[in-house]
């Protein structure tokens, strides 16, 4: 059942970190921050959004070196990426963490690490074969996740946004990772008017991925905020287009 304007208030959208909170928390933790150029700092300030990703991983021995993708939206819709070394190699055995401007850069970095370079194989007689496990797409929030869904299905408002089978589906969620889409998270028809686009992803339990695509908007009648929630990228993007099109 639709919900009509006006009838409902508003729930706050949970929004992420800021892009700008992103890069600040890691350059507030890298040793060697200070070794960026001026140009990259200006570029990533005002970007529009932010994604990060674990790249690789090896554990030896009590040693541990990650990897890390950080990737910005910036305002002239170019990306811009910078990787971060995390390992705790160093005599003390704390935990440092590094970024580096690109992987050729990340790779001397991580070769000087008493690691190997990848994670050594797993020898196995010829007759044994390991389904490969497939690579998660995001970093995911542990905790939380079946409020998080339950939360983010309540407050949509589309006559078709996702049904009971989703919404039990989400129940058993073990991991959420929110994203503010890349390419034109805020697009104005008149003044005021403003969308924007979320991917809400989610880790099943049985470590299947299923994403949930969040629109905010104000092309209401009286200028409010609206949460619409579709199950493709492509269903929410068609819905801003009609919005903006019956707003114009």
């Amino acid at each position: 059942m639709s919900v009509p304007y006006g009838t409902t208030a508003y729930e706050p959208h949970e929004s992420p970190e800021s892009p700008e909170e992103h890069l600040a928390r890691l350059l507030g933790r890298t040793l060697n921050s200070f070794e960026l150029p001026d140009e990259t700092i200006r570029r990533l300030e005002g970007a529009l959004a932010y994604d990060g990703s674990l790249h690789s991983a090896h554990h030896s021995a009590g040693l541990h070196r990650e990897t890390y993708r950080h990737t910005w939206l910036l305002a002239d819709g170019s990306a811009l990426t910078l990787w971060e070394l995390v390992h705790n190699t160093a005599p003390s055995g704390e935990t440092q963490h590094e970024v580096y401007l690109d992987e050729e850069e990340l790779g001397t970095a991580t070769a000087r690490l008493p690691l190997p370079p990848d994670a050594p194989y797993l020898e196995l007689p010829a007759l044994v074969q390991l389904a490969p496990v497939p690579e998660t797409r995001h970093t995911y929030i542990p905790e939380g996740s079946p409020d998080h869904a339950r939360r983010l299905l309540r407050r949509a408002e589309n006559a078709d946004r996702p049904g009971a089978d989703i919404a039990s589906l989400l129940a058993t969620a073990s991991g959420h990772h929110i994203t503010q889409a890349f390419g034109h998270p805020c697009r104005t028809s008149r003044a005021g008017l403003c969308f924007s686009l979320y991917e809400h992803a989610f880790l099943l339990s049985n470590g299947a991925e299923i994403s949930l695509w969040e629109i905010e908007h104000t092309a209401t009648p009286d200028g409010r905020h609206m949460c619409e929630v579709y199950v493709s990228e492509d269903a929410a993007r068609s819905a801003m287009e009609r919005r903006a099109a019956q707003a114009s």
